[in-house]
């Protein structure tokens, strides 16, 4: 009987990891497809659109799209300014939404549960709404630089930094991740005397891995493909993201080739960042003895 119950748990076990496979498999198959397009001329990646060639490396493949992509536009500029903006944007929002919802949580004062409903409101609010109050807002806005005070936040990173520095939807992620902290460790820290910003800093978010990852993987996928909000305020090619920077192989002449290696060119980051962020979570939630 032994046996033929470690029999069936392995063949579940392998039936479990097949399918597995196959789901990796299905969510790989555009990677692979955008990768291998980006390798062939334009003429032989839509001939091989309707078979199994458009998967392989197969025929009159080389670098040249990467070449021409380079020629076309600046793509070194726009993966900068879309790492740094998103870099920037998510330290700010981890920040920013942390403290807020520590207060939310932790701190007693009047008031909160509607505060904190009407923060998580804005949640159905769309963009489109407030993206034209935004822009008049930002475009009269002024700004202490190092030339003095300036007018006017167009053409520039913080307006497609700071707008972004908090949201409901990380803010109600790192409330219910803080709820479910055990409160003794609060009390503990009270009783012994710390200030709120030291249980802050060396009890809560020393335990926040989890949620911290989580919040920084959306926020960074939200931030990286925003395309409307910099193709309003960026007029500038200097602070152009990469999103903007598509509609250059659009102009002309449409070069799917250039566009597959333009759009493999930017992935980098994204899977890059992801499997940092990836190892942290699981190195996060190995280190914490707190179930959340």
């Amino acid at each position: 009987m032994a046996t033929i119950s470690q029999d069936n748990h392995g063949l579940r076990l392998a039936v479990r990891y097949l399918v597995l496979v196959l789901v990796a498999v299905i969510f790989i198959f555009p990677l692979v497809f955008m990768v291998v397009s980006s390798l062939k001329p334009d003429q032989q990646l839509l001939s091989d659109t309707g078979s199994l060639r458009a998967f392989l490396p197969v025929g009159d493949i080389g670098l040249s799209n990467y070449t021409h992509a380079f020629q076309r536009a600046p793509v070194g500029l726009f993966v900068f300014n879309s790492v740094f903006v998103t870099g920037l944007t998510v330290l700010i929002c981890l920040l920013v939404c942390s403290l807020a919802a520590f207060a939310f949580v932790f701190l007693e004062w009047r008031g909160r549960a509607v505060v904190l409903s009407i923060i998580l409101a804005t949640l159905i609010v769309p963009f489109e709404t407030i993206a034209i109050p935004l822009l008049l807002l930002v475009s009269k806005l002024p700004w202490i630089g190092f030339s003095g005070i300036e007018h006017g936040w167009l053409n520039t990173y913080r307006v497609q930094i700071l707008p972004w520095a908090a949201d409901g939807l990380t803010i109600f992620l790192f409330v219910q991740y803080f709820k479910d902290l055990p409160r003794e460790l609060i009390e503990a820290s009270r009783v012994e005397g710390a200030t709120w910003l030291q249980i802050y800093l060396k009890v809560v978010m020393p335990l926040a891995g989890p949620v911290l990852a989580t919040a920084a993987i959306l926020k960074f996928l939200v931030m990286y493909n925003q395309y409307l909000w910099p193709l309003i305020v960026v007029q500038d090619e200097a602070y152009r993201p990469v999103m903007v920077g598509l509609q250059y192989f659009f102009q002309l002449n449409t070069a799917w080739g250039e566009i597959m290696a333009y759009l493999s060119l930017i992935t980098i980051p994204v899977l890059a960042f992801y499997l940092v962020l990836q190892r942290a979570f699981i190195a996060s939630i190995a280190s914490t003895g707190v179930k959340g």
